[in-house]
């Protein structure tokens, strides 16, 4: 306090990232001259973009902006007053962008390439007429994803159309004629197959079946047509020079490249703008249909005026001011009606211009006015990271906003009471108690709030609760928990951590961190995952005191869970994430809205590479990256080590967990073991780092030269058996390594896999290259002759299971069950770490990626981009973290206001990406709850939702478990077929009716000698329909029926077992009920985690499967079944 802000922020700002330098410009107005300097702070560079952070006097602010667009500087102004936050970018009149979107481009790989001399009718090509000819290229993927006129480079192109590479294209996508009776699905795997056999023999299959049905509708005008995109083809638009000779050559390889050609775009000056943008856009889109950003843009314009004037900004809640502000509004609305393209007070529908002029909103002029000189943290954050945004784009990079976008909260001025909202005494919460009032200043101080993370999202929200007073009063309390430690990765947009800090968990620090910036804020700092292995900690009493949770979330999974917490405990949850310049936020609110778990949002890749290609068929980088990551690394250094340890300290439970595993798991983990033991028995029992030399060798050899040329072999088998060329399309025939005359790359896999293994097993690590390479000359490695082998391989075949369990199988285990384990060395299985440069993980990847392109000629990689699709890094910019944190913190504020229960309306999700212009700003409501129907008709609930719950509680007598049936089955007409544990997808139930069934079922033998058996029995002890055909013909003097009355008896003395069992519980209490089907049955940890839960709560959360009388299957919310302790 007390300094000015410019030297308050600069050692914070400069602490963020070294290499950035920050400096002061101290002077009360900029003048063109420094705004043009060449030489800004040394660099020897002009100022690429000037961002002003408040409105400026006019002339002043005027100028800025007119001095940067006149030479080429970018000009962002970003001002947020009161309630109220504009952002403004003006490029100047001709600005490049080289990247719309900045999403990746399309490398479509070529798997065919046809000339077509004569199109045929059925094929529709735009441009191209029926009997013209047409180069028409087949890609390997499903769907190419451009459109007619997209442009390509071609790339990696052989032979006669080597030249072609580098030579850029248009092109046309393909559509074929199909009748529309014959409904065929373009979405099937039926039509997706038939797209892969040439074109000539789609056309003529497509033929047969339009003249099939064109013959049904001779003389009929009836017959109608559809037209079906080819989304696995292209067709080339050629300039008339080009010759399509060499492409009928074409054999195999080659790649498209989709090149996005730049936009120039003009934009219009400040001044221009101010006075010319007919309808401004607001961030809530009814809001911009509605033309409420007139009222904004006149409110600017009129403040700066009344500057002009008065030399000075209207106060706060001065209501002299307010109505000079609003008296000059209407005057410039007045002035502007006649001139066309101006902003002024005219009616507006769907943003469109009525030319009718409608009364201005005075009130929101005046609160503009009384406001103005006030700001909100959350909206700040908002324009910052907006703002932010918007320099970037000076590089050509990304779409910027179509120069105006304002966003308006007047909701939360809600009561302008002046002992509410005022007088205001220097509190650092000034701007807050004169917008929002001290008593919500009161009520934010004593919040308690969950916050769960702690990484980009979470030190954005912490930073907002500090500056915002959260939890600083008396009962408030802020939790922040996060398992997670600083990394160095973590740097570039978790702005609460420093160099210092890596290493440290991220809850701490960023604790510590606001604790400084806010000191009376009450914060406990959490290492411990939020889920259902943690609801010891996280208890009922913890999630009853709060007040809302606040997601940080970078997973699904955890998500849904916090998300469940919320809809037991009827809280509210804030929900947001990002995904590089893309991000999304979401207000759950308790009854009112639909909740995280209504979506279907999940973790799954969209899409999966065939296994066969990345073994043997690789034709992209990224084929090459995940099969170093799958089946190198995984296999060698997690899963094998991981094995091994296993049966090293515990053989029995080793063998338990390998009859577990498929065919294919138990011979890969067998020959995992193996092989460490025989490495330990080649070192003679002490693996040094000279044998980690030696394996390194031997998997290099095994992976990029022995398997190579066994797939050559192979492959060249085939051809000569069938005649036909195997190395066609995406199949690119492979080349092995060659130890004889050793590349940089072969040392360097060797380097990195040696010392991979000697960390694996504990051997010190060489990292001196002259030493590690006169270890490698010492031991003299000889690359062995290679014979074909004996095994028959198909190449084409998916990766098929070795020996199925057969003699192979048991030989091994036999082997493993004879060692002695207390000789063997133990070894560390590595845990894969993609920021830990020491570690050599991303560089054994890199190298052995690009080992394998060599293998099959594809590019090679860079370490960056093995580091980044290995690590699965999801891309995050601190722009849109700071930009989407300052909507969910405004959000919150209508939560402490109590807005619930004024209707979801009030609350704002968002849907925006910042990359693609400010057409892709989507803002909504949140959704109403998902209705799910019950299946039972009025009176009865017809539909429930998500937050319901039908509460059964018992007094102080608990109910039993046929009571609770008997319950449920009277009061909602229907029969109870199971009742089990609300969310588990196990097949386990307090309560099943088939178990009730054996209740009839009985097994009895007559005088006679006779079984009469309950059909049921048979489904349940198949074993005993022998037993009881036998005795039904064996005479009674046989004396081969001992053994078969014996069987009998057993199931009669097992289903009296089973009846009793089930009549015990079924008349027992249902909490014991519970414990005996939920309860894990060996002590242990998950034992007494059970009973820790168990023995804390009065009540089970239980699910319910019923139907009626007619069969139909009944909904019914989970039961919150209390009962006495």
């Amino acid at each position: 306090a007390g300094a000015t802000r410019v030297n308050a922020s600069l050692p914070e700002l400069r602490s963020l990232n070294p290499f950035c330098r920050v400096d002061v410009f101290d002077t009360d107005e900029v003048s063109d001259d420094y705004l043009l300097s060449s030489n800004v702070l040394g660099t020897g560079r002009p100022f690429a973009a000037v961002v002003v952070s408040t409105i400026l006097p006019k002339a002043y602010l005027l100028r800025l902006n007119e001095t940067a667009r006149s030479n080429g500087i970018a000009f962002i102004l970003a001002a947020n007053h009161g309630v109220t936050a504009s952002l403004f970018s003006d490029f100047g009149p001709r600005h490049e962008i080289l990247d719309a979107t900045g999403e990746p481009t399309q490398t479509l790989a070529v798997s065919n390439v046809e000339v077509i001399d004569d199109k045929p009718a059925l094929l529709s090509i735009d441009g191209v007429k029926e009997g013209e000819k047409v180069v028409l290229v087949t890609v390997a993927q499903a769907e190419h994803g451009l459109d007619d006129g997209d442009t390509v480079a071609f790339d990696d192109m052989r032979d006669d159309l080597a030249d072609l590479n580098g030579k850029i294209v248009k092109v046309r996508r393909v559509a074929i004629s199909s009748p529309t009776e014959a409904h065929v699905d373009a979405n099937g795997v039926i039509f997706k197959e038939a797209l892969k056999l040439p074109t000539s023999e789609v056309v003529a299959n497509f033929q047969k079946q339009y003249d099939f049905y064109k013959s049904k509708h001779e003389g009929d005008e009836k017959f109608c047509t559809r037209t079906i995109t080819m989304f696995n083809r292209l067709a080339l638009v050629l300039e008339d020079d080009v010759s399509t000779d060499p492409f009928a050559s074409y054999q195999a390889g080659g790649l498209l490249n989709q090149v996005r050609p730049p936009i120039l775009k003009e934009y219009r000056s400040l001044a221009e703008t101010l006075e010319s943008t007919v309808v401004p856009q607001m961030l809530r889109g009814e809001e911009w249909e509605d033309g409420k950003g007139i009222e904004i843009h006149l409110g600017i314009a009129a403040v700066m005026d009344f500057n002009q004037t008065e030399g000075r900004w209207p106060a706060i809640h001065s209501k002299e001011d307010c109505l000079k502000v609003a008296e000059i509004a209407k005057r410039i609305s007045e002035e502007r009606k006649e001139k066309e393209g101006a902003c002024w007070s005219q009616k507006v529908s769907f943003a469109f211009p009525s030319g009718e002029a409608r009364d201005l909103d005075e009130k929101r002029i005046e609160r503009f006015s009384r406001l103005f000189c006030t700001e909100l943290t959350g909206l700040c954050a908002f324009l910052g990271g907006a703002a932010a945004q918007e320099v970037l784009k000076k590089s050509g990079k990304y779409t910027p906003i179509d120069q105006w976008v304002h966003h308006d909260e007047p909701i939360l001025v809600a009561d302008e009471c002046s002992s509410n909202i005022g007088p205001l005494f220097g509190s650092r919460y000034d701007h807050q108690i004169a917008i929002l009032g001290k008593d919500f200043q009161a009520k934010a101080a004593n919040q308690r709030v969950f916050l769960v993370g702690c990484g980009a999202l979470g030190c954005e929200y912490l930073k907002g609760l500090a500056l915002m007073g959260i939890g600083t009063g008396r009962d408030g309390q802020v939790y922040v928990t996060d398992m997670d430690r600083i990394e160095v990765s973590n740097l570039s947009r978790q702005f609460l951590f420093r160099q210092h800090d890596v290493g440290n968990p991220k809850s701490v620090s960023g604790a510590q961190v606001v604790k400084k910036m806010n000191p009376q804020m009450n914060i406990e700092a959490l290492e411990r995952k939020v889920g259902a292995d943690t609801e010891d900690f996280f208890d009922d009493k913890f999630w009853e005191s709060l007040d809302v949770c606040w997601n940080a979330l970078d997973n699904v999974h955890a998500r849904r869970y916090t998300d469940a917490r919320c809809l037991d405990y009827a809280k509210p949850l804030l929900e947001s994430g990002t995904l590089g310049t893309k991000c999304n936020s979401e207000v759950v609110l308790p009854f009112r809205t639909s909740t995280y778990n209504d979506g279907k949002e999940s973790d799954d890749n969209e899409s999966q590479i065939a296994m066969c290609t990345l073994r043997s068929f690789p034709y992209l980088p990224k084929h090459c990256i995940e099969y170093a990551k799958q089946s190198f690394f995984s296999d060698y250094f997690e899963f094998g080590p991981d094995e091994y340890e296993t049966f090293r300290k515990d053989t029995a439970t080793y063998f338990e967990q390998l009859d577990k595993m498929d065919p294919g798991e138990q011979i890969k983990s067998l020959g995992m073991i193996r092989f460490f033991l025989d490495l330990q028995k080649e070192a003679g029992g002490k693996i040094d780092f000279n044998a980690c030399v030696q394996v390194a060798f031997k998997r290099m050899i095994a992976d990029y030269r022995t398997s190579v040329l066994n797939l050559l072999h192979s492959a060249d088998e085939m051809e000569k058996s069938s005649g036909k060329k195997f190395w066609t399309g995406t199949k690119r025939r492979p080349r092995p390594i060659d130890w004889t005359d050793p590349s940089p790359e072969l040392m360097e896999y060797l380097y990195c896999t040696a010392n991979m293994y000697a960390s694996v097993w504990g051997v010190e690590n060489v990292r001196d290259r002259f030493k590690f390479e006169a270890i490698v000359k010492e031991e003299n490695l000889v690359q062995p002759e290679w014979t074909p082998s004996s095994e028959n391989v198909d190449p084409v075949e998916e990766e098929k299971i070795a020996d199925e369990g057969g003699e192979e199988t048991e030989k091994l285990k036999a082997d493993l069950y004879a060692v002695d384990v207390s000789t063997l060395q133990p070894a560390q299985p590595h845990d894969f770490e993609k920021d830990d440069d020491l570690n050599f993980h991303v560089d054994f990847l890199t190298v052995s990626t690009n080992l394998r392109s060599y293998n099959y000629d594809i590019k090679s990689s860079q370490r960056h981009t093995v580091k980044v699709t290995a690590g699965r890094i999801i891309p995050a910019l601190a722009t849109t973290t700071a930009m989407v944190c300052g909507l969910v913190d405004i959000e919150f504020c209508k939560l402490v206001l109590g807005f619930e229960s004024l209707g979801r309306d009030k609350f704002l999700n968002s849907n925006i990406n910042l990359a693609a212009g400010s057409g892709n700003f989507t803002t909504f409501s949140p959704d109403p709850p998902v209705a799910i129907a019950t299946g039972l008709e009025a009176p009865k609930p017809e539909t429930f939702t998500s937050w319901d719950r039908i509460n059964v509680s018992c007094g102080t007598h608990e109910m039993s478990v046929k009571q609770l049936v008997e319950y449920i089955e009277r009061s909602f007409g229907v029969t109870v077929d199971r009742i089990f544990q609300f969310g588990s997808s196990e097949d386990k139930a307090l309560y099943n009716a088939i178990d009730k069934k054996k209740l009839e079922w009985d097994i009895s033998i007559d005088s006679d000698g006779k079984p009469h058996v309950s059909d049921g029995v048979f489904s349940q002890w198949p074993q005993i329909r022998m037993a009881a055909t036998m005795l039904g013909r064996l005479p009674p003097t046989s004396g081969q029926r001992k053994m078969f009355v014996m069987q009998v008896e057993n199931v009669k003395k097992a289903l009296y077992q089973t009846k009793e069992s089930f009549q015990n519980t079924f008349d027992g209490p249902v909490s014991d009920a519970y414990c005996k089907a939920y309860r894990p049955e060996e002590e242990g940890e998950q034992q007494e985690y059970f009973n820790t839960i168990f023995e804390s709560r009065d009540y089970v959360s239980l699910g319910v499967h019923c139907h009626t009388s007619t069969e139909e299957e009944i909904h019914l919310p989970c039961i919150k079944f209390v009962f006495p302790k």
